[in-house]
């Protein structure tokens, strides 16, 4: 009966909210069909070599996102002559043709594959220590972002990078971090959203919550997580306030707390962008969230290799 509801009532209902969302179903099916283009255009970018020695750059990235990724980076390199060294991490969703494309269009990065990333879960998480983080990554994909990445070693700290986002000019800022990490880095949001109260989330964590945290950029030091903390805190937010789709941002901004951190600049390093900022392409780098998605998938990825 539950299967029945969601076919005739729930998911139809969600579909349609969508479609109101982006102007209606035709314009939504241009989104769509960006989507489709960005994919086959991915196979012509040219070759983003990836350097053992180069600043280490981290994607959560599969099968959906594979595109995205490959058309950040490939920006990126557009914009900067700094050597790179891009870590991708399986999302559980990589194929052998996926593994074939990272090679022939990422020669030289790393991949962590999922067998890599359960060995390492293993070692630095062990399901009968942390049942309530691996379950959460379960059914939770986000947090595998933080899990995933922050088991996986090569370096200490660690910049991860959403996939959908394109660098417009070259991230000083951010390339400053990666050559000397000391403290926490993070975009700005352009509201708070981090599902959980602010009281709650400093009870848990003892700290004041900064405001405005945004994970599309997120530079933090894997060796100063304590995931006995982490496995506290997701426990007694779900059991307290419910389950939410923000929880990796809350977590983010929980570890983050007071510490002094690099922020990126709001204004340089925008979160849902504007038709207009695509425009005047002024913005070192854009997060394309939520309606911004339009922008990104019909039209911004085009001018990457014009």
């Amino acid at each position: 009966m539950q299967r029945l509801i969601n076919f005739l009532y729930r998911t139809p209902k969600s579909k349609l909210k969508t479609y109101k969302r982006f102007g209606g179903y035709y314009n939504y099916q241009k989104v769509i069909n960006g989507n489709k283009q960005m994919k086959r255009a991915a196979y012509k970018l040219p070759i983003s070599p990836s350097y053992a020695d180069g600043l280490p750059v981290y994607f959560l990235t599969g099968k959906k996102y594979i595109h995205q990724t490959l058309f950040c980076i490939s920006s990126l390199l557009k914009v900067s002559t700094e050597r790179f060294h891009f870590v991708l991490i399986d999302d559980g969703t990589f194929t052998p043709a996926i593994a074939d494309l990272i090679s022939t269009k990422l020669p030289g990065a790393t991949i962590v594959t999922n067998d890599q990333i359960n060995t390492n879960l293993e070692k630095h998480l062990p399901a009968d220590k942390y049942p309530v983080l691996h379950h959460k990554r379960s059914v939770y994909p986000h947090i595998k972002k933080m899990l995933d990445v922050h088991t996986a070693g090569i370096s200490d700290w660690k910049l991860v990078l959403d996939s959908d986002m394109l660098f417009w000019k070259e991230p000083k800022a951010m390339i400053n971090w990666l050559k000397n990490p000391d403290s926490p880095l993070h975009m700005v949001d352009t509201v708070n959203s981090y599902g959980y109260s602010p009281a709650l989330m400093h009870e848990l964590c003892g700290s004041e919550i900064p405001k405005l945290i945004n994970v599309g950029a997120i530079g933090l030091n894997t060796t100063t997580l304590n995931w006995d903390a982490i496995e506290f805190w997701v426990k007694t937010l779900e059991e307290k306030e419910g389950t939410s789709y923000y929880l990796e941002q809350a977590l983010s901004a929980m570890l983050i707390g007071q510490t002094p951190s690099v922020v990126l600049d709001k204004d340089d390093y925008k979160v849902n962008p504007s038709a207009a900022d695509l425009q005047q392409t002024a913005n070192t780098l854009h997060h394309y969230v939520d309606l911004s998605k339009e922008i990104y998938l019909k039209n911004a990825w085009k001018l990457i290799h014009e």
